[in-house]
């Protein structure tokens, strides 16, 4: 795709994913062979699965990952690699729904969370560049600044959590921009390269002696039952486009992903695409004057968009299109977010975009994380956004819970999982365009 302004070329950018050029990815030259039995069958090979194949390996589970692509190849490697605290919904909302001792729970495992990339990737020594560089949260309109200043005081009164207000005059020392009328800084995020971070887990579960099988698509689960006396336990044949494995659970972490395969699970989750450009490398100077504490920012619109440093390039993603990722979908999107990149650092203008990609996150319909057991079968879906240490963190907690049989005293276990409104749902989202133009509309409106 070629974007001209003027008579003058300005970008044409290489559909890649420009994390993987930073890293060897796994790839499927040295395919291992399906086992026959295991203790545990994960099927998703992202953060989830691997944080959870690490987790079970080091206590000695036989277990095993089936992705149905190369290990790390969906959106683990494809984010912005924002470590974030937090939820997708406001904490103001997730108290109102569900109280305040179940929501300071969820908060708190949002911190936690942050903490287990920092532990794995010190523990496993990961090289993918992790530092708590602070997220900004910028305000796009005025009263958004006050929504700031009242969200600064709820945190620290509900959940103890301290933030910092920037005013609209200071906001100028984080970041080079005037489209924005201040904004709030949280330091105890972070950020990393997620393509590194999910190869270095990988690695990690694989030195656990987690087995990790490539392009091993699951086609179908069938669940039986047999008599162990004194108890039963039940058991999972799992069919893969590479042969078959018996299971005694199974662990289901394919988060946008989600098939009919789990057909339950398929019709609670939205894939939603999400789209980054990087521009070429930029000077120390236009790097230092576009963010200078290199922040996760993003901002305060429903049709967000996030952008953050790494090695001196611009990595600007957001909402360009709702649908998941694909080559017509990728291209329109690198001119929308170019241009919204040119809105919010006019300094860009002339900088040429080198990659653009896409990926595909997982939104249930409440927007919030879930966990839990349905019919024998553990899953952990829904992140929206903020799975890097999320699913870190709930891949092992989950797995955690699946050894001490307390599935449902997990937090994120005991909010109801909904359905569609009316069940007008079976898997395909059509109704994907008319969302995003409704939330470009609360964007005006608001």
């Amino acid at each position: 795709m070629v974007i001209k302004k003027g008579t003058n070329l300005i970008m044409t950018p290489k559909q890649q994913i420009y994390w993987h050029t930073t890293v060897q990815m796994p790839d499927d030259s040295n395919l291992i062979p399906i086992p026959e039995k295991v203790d545990v069958a994960i099927i998703g090979g992202g953060y989830t699965g691997l944080s959870a194949a690490r987790t079970l390996a080091k206590r000695n589970i036989n277990v095993v990952v089936l992705e149905a692509n190369t290990i790390g190849w969906g959106a683990s490697s494809r984010n912005g690699g924002m470590t974030l605290t937090g939820l997708k919904l406001g904490m103001g909302t997730v108290l109102k729904r569900y109280g305040k001792e179940i929501a300071q729970q969820l908060f708190q495992y949002s911190l936690d969370s942050v903490n287990t990339v920092e532990q794995v990737i010190r523990e496993e020594n990961i090289d993918c560049g992790f530092k708590r560089y602070g997220h900004l949260l910028t305000a796009n309109k005025p009263k958004h600044y006050g929504y700031l200043q009242e969200e600064v005081e709820f945190m620290e009164k509900e959940f103890n959590h301290k933030t910092k207000l920037i005013s609209p005059q200071d906001l100028k020392n984080e970041i080079g921009s005037n489209l924005y009328h201040g904004g709030l800084v949280d330091e105890i995020s972070g950020g990393l390269n997620p393509a590194q971070y999910v190869v270095g887990l990988a690695k990690a579960a694989e030195k656990a002696r987690a087995k990790l099988c490539a392009n091993a698509r699951v086609h179908k689960i069938e669940r039986r039952e047999r008599a162990l006396s004194p108890v039963e336990t039940k058991r999972f044949t799992i069919q893969t486009e590479r042969g078959n494995v018996i299971a005694e659970k199974v662990l289901v972490g394919t988060s946008g992903y989600t098939s009919n395969v789990t057909k339950k699970l398929q019709r609670k989750i939205i894939p939603i695409g999400s789209f980054i450009i990087a521009t070429e490398k930029l000077s120390d100077e236009l790097a230092h004057e576009l963010s200078p504490n290199n922040r996760m920012i993003f901002d305060y619109k429903h049709y967000l968009n996030y952008f953050r440093l790494w090695d001196n390039r611009m990595i600007f993603g957001g909402r360009a299109a709702f649908f998941p990722e694909n080559k017509n979908t990728i291209s329109r999107s690198a001119e929308i977010l170019r241009n919204e990149m040119i809105a919010v650092y006019p300094q860009l203008k002339n900088i040429k975009i080198e990659y653009v990609w896409g990926g595909t996150l997982d939104f249930a319909f409440d927007m919030m994380t879930h966990v839990g057991e349905d019919n024998g079968i553990f899953y952990s879906l829904g992140y929206a956004g903020h799975g890097v240490a999320m699913a870190s963190h709930l891949g092992k907690t989950v797995a955690e819970a699946m050894l001490a049989g307390n599935i449902n005293e997990h937090p994120f276990a005991k909010i109801n999982f909904p359905n569609a409104p009316l069940n007008l749902y079976n898997g395909f989202a059509w109704f994907l365009p008319f969302a995003g133009a409704w939330h470009k509309i609360l964007d005006w409106i608001e």
